[in-house]
């Protein structure tokens, strides 16, 4: 049992209707949670606004409702807070209820445009290797201990996040390692706690539309919150926008690159490609020198490995742990190599934009493949732009592209395809088109070359395809395994 003005604590309020030192058993921000005795926050949401459910959560027997703005209610023995930003107000309110679990870790959070996933994955392994305890928060999934939760967002809402905190302090974590999406500030979901380190990778125009982000300018001003709500940041001195981004910076900072103002620093890149796994090779230099390999392709590769390597290094890490972690990790959907055969390479990445497109199809173009095949399709529902750009964008840089579908959700297959096809068209590049997404991984595995690298774009760690409002089972790498099973 908790009292309402000890949760208050630390943020600006009115008591309007009642007293603050009303009792709460639960904290909620869903209306079909509430229940009796319950402290309700009302979040203005895309969809749908919690405050238009403050009656209905009041007949359930709430004892506290939070509110931005006026709101209809009956009922007099409910304790009615306003405050300037329930969003902010869930995160505050959500750390004291959950015992400002944070504080009893080492909080990691990344940010930028591309690499926050893989990058999270190679802090998190590196750490490990030297015999931390580490939690993660991400794209792909929450890891507590052993066990593994799906995601729906990159950074959750506040109330989950600082659940899974305590969570993972009740299991042992050292330290949690959170990709820190632009969203997840601009909706307040990372206030209420301190981050030991933050991480830029890198930022690009991306997440511009009328449910993310207005503009660039907008963009860039959430990812740099992150450099106010941090104690030591880390970021990406080759990336043209770091500056701006770490304006206005509340914490120490550090650099990567490869350039020779950063403080690690790669040099001496050299690509490898053995037995159809492809890798590149440096020298660590600067703050800690030694040399480096990592078991992925292209220098983004390196760009997270440095990033890595920076984290690591304020933890104490052996290098022997770090050159061995790094030599070893693999991220799921992103440049994930599937063995299939030594003759051939055959990769998963969550490629689905034009700019992560472009970024992966020149990396591997570097490795020199007698064929560059790119299969991808695009989502359903979701700009046009992004399909012929895509289109233009594997036109340009694959010998072979074939298209074919990733979640149409409630648009036609073929014409999304059509729209791919749009832009290939200008390019002149070869393709060809096969709605069956399953059928087409079929034909690039069968028609694969020596020496082809193939990738298979857009589906990444996603393991279903959504169809008319329905997820279906759908994992590229099932379907690869059923491919070649017979051909064994």
């Amino acid at each position: 049992m908790f009292i309402c003005k000890d949760l208050l604590s630390g943020l600006d309020y009115e008591c309007i209707q009642g007293n603050d030192e009303r009792p709460v058993t639960a904290v909620v921000n869903d209306s079909r949670k509430a229940g009796r005795d319950d402290l309700f926050i009302c979040i203005a949401g895309a969809n749908s606004d919690g405050h238009d459910y403050a009656q209905e959560v009041a007949s359930k027997g709430a004892a506290v409702l939070v509110v931005e703005k006026e709101i209809a209610l009956d009922h007099s023995d409910v304790t009615v807070i306003k405050v300037t930003d329930t969003r902010y107000a869930m995160a505050i309110i959500a750390a004291a209820f959950y015992g400002h679990p944070a504080e009893e870790m080492k909080i990691i959070g990344i940010t930028g445009t591309k690499g926050k996933t893989t990058t999270a994955y190679l802090i998190k392994s590196i750490l490990e290797q030297a015999g931390y305890r580490v939690g993660l928060i991400g794209t792909i999934e929450i890891i507590i201990g052993e066990e593994h939760i799906p995601t729906a967002n990159t950074t959750p809402e506040s109330l989950l996040i600082q659940q899974y905190f305590r969570s993972m302090a009740e299991a042992g974590c050292d330290i949690v390692v959170m990709e820190a999406a632009s969203q997840g500030f601009k909706l307040s979901r990372t206030a209420g706690f301190v981050f030991d380190i933050g991480i830029f990778t890198n930022l690009e125009e991306d997440h511009i539309g009328s449910n993310e982000h207005a503009d660039f300018a907008e963009y860039l001003a959430c990812k740099s919150m992150l450099f106010r709500q941090c104690r030591k940041g880390i970021v990406n001195c080759d990336d043209s926008h770091w500056e701006a981004v770490t304006a206005g910076h509340l914490c120490e900072i550090e650099s990567f690159g490869i350039s020779e103002e950063a403080d690690i620093r790669a040099s001496g890149l050299s690509l490898w490609n053995e037995r159809g796994i492809l890798g590149i090779k440096f020298q660590v230099s600067g703050l800690t020198e030694f040399a480096a390999e990592v078991a992925t392709p292209g220098r983004f590769s390196v760009y997270n490995a440095l990033a890595a390597i920076a984290v690591c290094r304020h933890f104490d890490v052996p290098v022997r742990d770090i050159r061995r972690a790094l030599s070893g990790a693999r991220v799921r959907g992103r440049i994930e190599v599937i063995p299939v055969s030594e003759e051939f390479t055959l990769l998963i990445d969550y490629a689905h934009n034009a700019m992560s497109l472009e970024s992966l199809l020149k990396s591997l173009r570097e490795y020199r493949p007698l064929r560059l095949v790119c299969l991808f399709g695009c989502g359903g529902n979701r700009s046009r732009l992004r399909r012929f750009q895509m289109g233009e964008v594997s036109g340009k840089l694959a010998d072979l592209t074939v298209i074919t579908s990733d979640n149409p959700r409630t648009e036609p297959p073929q014409a999304i395809i059509d729209d791919i096809k749009t832009g290939i068209l200008k390019t002149g590049g070869d393709y060809v088109e096969i709605i069956d997404r399953r059928e087409a991984i079929s034909y690039v595995i069968k028609n694969g070359r020596p020496g082809d690298i193939i990738v298979l774009a857009g589906k990444g760690h996603e393991d279903y395809q959504e169809i008319n409002g329905v997820k279906h089972p759908m994992d590229e790498r099932v379907i690869i395994w059923d491919i070649i099973k017979p051909l064994l």
